[in-house]
């Protein structure tokens, strides 16, 4: 039985749903997980959140919210006696969500402007993603996380990056992220990935390659 009637709604491809289950999973809260069809969304996800219509959305005891930054700091505030996610002091908890808006603001819109062009438009697309992610390693400077030792809100917001981005860039045929240019971050992705919550949850390489390689060619047609 889900706690409390927490139910997630999600995709099992999507990154930002995974956000929130690694949420939930480091607090150790049951919940029930409601694959969704992005195509034929169900009234259930559509009454919840009828503003976006997206997910991921989380329901608590029947009140629900959308947005998966807005969930991962609602269950690390419910759940405070769970693993903590923000930091404990508020200027550290303020950087925290500084970093995590410069990865929404600056770092996916940069990785997807490389994902759906081509040629000299690609090329400079790249420059600024590369820029991103080196102005990014700041944030991890003489650290293992950018929570530190362990994984934190940042991590988590991030995290989709190094299992989808390399999909990604084996899809569009360029390096974004490599050893020589963004060494820390480069680390930080192994690390990552190495994490027991992260291995045992990743969606299959070949799903996420099909469907992001047709929605590319989708974009370019």
């Amino acid at each position: 039985m889900a706690e409390k009637g927490v139910k997630l709604f999600g995709m099992s491809l999507s990154p930002m749903a995974l956000r929130v289950e690694w949420a939930l999973k480091l607090k150790g809260v049951e919940y029930e997980y409601v694959d969704e069809d992005l195509l034929h969304k169900s009234e259930e996800l559509l009454r919840y959140n009828p503003v976006t219509k997206k997910i991921p959305v989380l329901v608590h005891d029947g009140k629900p919210m959308a947005e998966s930054l807005v969930i991962i700091e609602y269950v690390d505030e419910v759940w405070k006696d769970g693993y903590p996610i923000m930091p404990k002091d508020p200027y550290e908890r303020a950087q925290a969500r500084f970093w995590a808006k410069f990865v929404e603001d600056k770092i996916n819109p940069a990785i997807y402007a490389v994902f759906c062009t081509t040629g000299e438009q690609q090329q400079k697309a790249l420059q600024e993603a590369q820029e991103s992610f080196m102005t990014l390693e700041v944030a991890l400077k003489s650290k293992k996380f950018f929570g530190g030792e362990m994984i934190g809100f940042v991590d988590i917001v991030a995290g989709w990056l190094p299992y989808w981005l390399r999909i990604i860039e084996e899809i569009v045929g360029v390096s974004i992220v490599n050893e020589n240019i963004q060494p820390l971050i480069n680390e930080w992705f192994d690390n990552f990935l190495e994490l027991d919550l992260v291995k045992g949850s990743l969606p299959p390489k070949d799903k996420i390659y099909a469907i992001n390689k047709a929605r590319r060619e989708q974009l370019l047609a």
